[in-house]
C-alpha cells in the first residue's frame, strides 16, 4: 500500500512550482498571447498605424501559395530530421550499452554535438560541404556526385536535414542509451538461453521494451525539427536557393524582420504553434496506441 505525501503547508506545493510557472507563463504564454494579439492587427513596419484587422492576415497567409509550399517543405524536412537523429542514436545507444571498457569516454565523447549552439553546427556542415572549399565536398566531387548546395535546392535540403538531424542525435542517444539500461539483463538472458539470436531478442524484447523512450523522441524530434531548426537554416542557407529551404519558422522570421510584414508574421507563428500542437496530439492519439508500458 502506498502512502499519500502530504505537505503541512498548502502554500508549499505551490511555493516549489513557481518558479517552473513563472518561467512558463513569461516564455510561453505571454509571447502566445501578445502573437494572437498581433495577429487580429494591420500595422506598418515603424507601428505608427494599428488598426484592428480580425481574421484578414490568416486569410491572406492560406491564401498565398508561397506559405502552402513551405507547409510541404517543412513537413518533408521534419520528417528526415527525425528520422536520422533516432536512427543513428539508437544505434550508438545499443553499441555503447555493449561497450565493457571506456563506456564514460565513449558516452561523453556522444554528447559533444549537443553542447554546440545550432549556428555553429550550421556553419560546421557550411565548411565541410561547401562547393568551393568544403573536404567533403572536394570528395563528393571526386566520386563524381554533382554537389552544389548553393545552387541545387534538393542538394541544400539535404545538407540542413543532415546538420540539423546531427545536432539533435546526441539528445537522442543519451536518452536511448537510458532506456536501454533499464531492461533487465534477465530477460535478454533468458532470451539467448531459448535461442533467440541477437536480432530476435533485439525486435521482439529491446525495441518494445524501449516504446516510450521512441515515442517520447518522436514528439520532441518534432518540435525540435519545427522550431529549433531555424539556426541551422539561417547559418547555412538562408531559406536559399530560392526558397528550397525555407521551413515555416525561417518564413515567420523572414516576413517579420527582412519584409516587415508583422501582421502576417504573427498569424504564421500562431498557424505554426497550432500546426505543432495538432501534430503532436495526432501522435499522442494514435502513435501511443502501439506504446507498450512497462
Amino acid at each position: 500500500m502506498q502512502r499519500r505525501v502530504v505537505f503541512p503547508q498548502q502554500g508549499l506545493p505551490w511555493l516549489l512550482i513557481a518558479p517552473q510557472l513563472a518561467i512558463t507563463l513569461v516564455f510561453f504564454f505571454w509571447p502566445g498571447a501578445q502573437a494572437i494579439h498581433m495577429s487580429l492587427l494591420q500595422q506598418d513596419a515603424f507601428g505608427a498605424s494599428v488598426k484592428f484587422a480580425g481574421l484578414a492576415n490568416f486569410a491572406y497567409v492560406f491564401g498565398d501559395e508561397g506559405y502552402l509550399h513551405a507547409f510541404w517543405r517543412t513537413l518533408w524536412f521534419s520528417a528526415g530530421v527525425t528520422v536520422f537523429a533516432m536512427v543513428p542514436a539508437l544505434l550508438l545507444a545499443v553499441m555503447a550499452d555493449r561497450v565493457i571498457r571506456g563506456t564514460t569516454a565513449y558516452t561523453t565523447a556522444m554528447l559533444l554535438p549537443y553542447a554546440i549552439a545550432p549556428a555553429v553546427a550550421g556553419v560546421l556542415w557550411l565548411f565541410m560541404f561547401n562547393p568551393s572549399i568544403g573536404v567533403l565536398a572536394w570528395w563528393l566531387k571526386a566520386a563524381g556526385v554533382a554537389w552544389n548546395p548553393t545552387l541545387n535546392g534538393n542538394d541544400a535540403m539535404w545538407l540542413v536535414i543532415l546538420a540539423s538531424a546531427w545536432k539533435q542525435i546526441a539528445y537522442n542517444f543519451l536518452f536511448f542509451l537510458a532506456g536501454l539500461q533499464s531492461i533487465p539483463k534477465s530477460l535478454l538472458e533468458a532470451a539467448a538461453i531459448d535461442g533467440a539470436r541477437p536480432m530476435r531478442r533485439f525486435r521482439t524484447i529491446v525495441f518494445p521494451l524501449l516504446s516510450p523512450t521512441t515515442f517520447f523522441l518522436l514528439v520532441v524530434g518534432l518540435v525540435y525539427a519545427f522550431f529549433d531548426t531555424f539556426g541551422v537554416i539561417s547559418a547555412i542557407t538562408q531559406g536559399g536557393p530560392a526558397t528550397a529551404t525555407e521551413t515555416l519558422v525561417y518564413k515567420v522570421y523572414k516576413d517579420g524582420v527582412h519584409n516587415l510584414d508583422l501582421g502576417s508574421s504573427a498569424a504564421q507563428s500562431v498557424v505554426l504553434m497550432v500546426i505543432v500542437v495538432a501534430l503532436t496530439v495526432l501522435q499522442f492519439r494514435f502513435v501511443e496506441r502501439r506504446v507498450h508500458y512497462g
